[in-house]
């Protein structure tokens, strides 16, 4: 933890050396969304060897059993893109202390068909946005529990509730206050820190 009290995990020089690519979903279609702000001062801040790319879910039909013999090509782009990228940042609003249906209607996709669920193992980090003290803690508990069930390897600490206050994040995603640039930046180095952890061993050539 540093001294304005953000943790700041520290990432191994091995993780300095290499590229990672971080899905991002964002949990709303909102066209004023502040969480797809948020999602790109995440793009914004990002250290130099990770690049943060969107996932988007807006173009997902409703899931229904009926898709399984035969995924629409919006939904297998989706989980090929989750699959593909390194970790995946969720970007979630809270409605009614609870994640949105256009997130969980994206996230019932990702876990099917039955035994290929795209989350499996894949380092995640869960973030959120909202005017209120709590930010998004609420829906961020429920995100974290689908996720566990889908065995996704969910990044525990820093803890992304962010109070969104007027003129925080602009348009473009630029970040107006250092120590929450900083704060973001702890997210995606703790996030990196796990992928690293968690990637599978290199086996020399014989």
């Amino acid at each position: 933890m540093n001294a304005s009290g953000l943790f700041a995990p520290v990432i191994p020089e091995r993780i300095i050396v290499t590229e990672y690519t971080i899905g991002y979903i964002v949990g709303s279609i909102s066209s004023t969304s502040i969480n797809r702000r948020l999602a790109k001062a995440l793009e914004k801040v990002a250290p130099e060897g990770v690049t943060l790319t969107e996932i988007p879910i807006k173009d997902l039909p409703f899931y229904s059993p009926d898709h399984d013999g035969n995924f629409p090509e919006v939904a297998t782009t989706f989980k090929t893109a989750i699959e593909d990228a390194d970790g995946v940042i969720i970007v979630t609003p809270e409605y009614s202390r609870s994640i949105p249906g256009v997130l969980k209607n994206a996230l019932d996709w990702s876990a099917r068909p039955y035994g290929e669920a795209s989350f499996n193992d894949k380092p995640t980090a869960v973030v959120g946005t909202s005017q209120g003290g709590i930010a998004t803690a609420a829906g961020q508990q429920h995100l974290r529990a689908v996720l566990l069930h889908y065995n996704a390897l969910v990044l525990g600490q820093p803890e992304g509730y962010i109070q969104s206050t007027p003129g925080l994040f602009e348009e473009d995603g630029t970040v107006t206050d250092e120590g929450t640039a900083e704060f973001l930046r702890s997210i995606i180095g703790a996030l990196v820190t796990l992928i690293a952890r968690t990637a599978p061993a290199e086996v020399p050539a014989a």
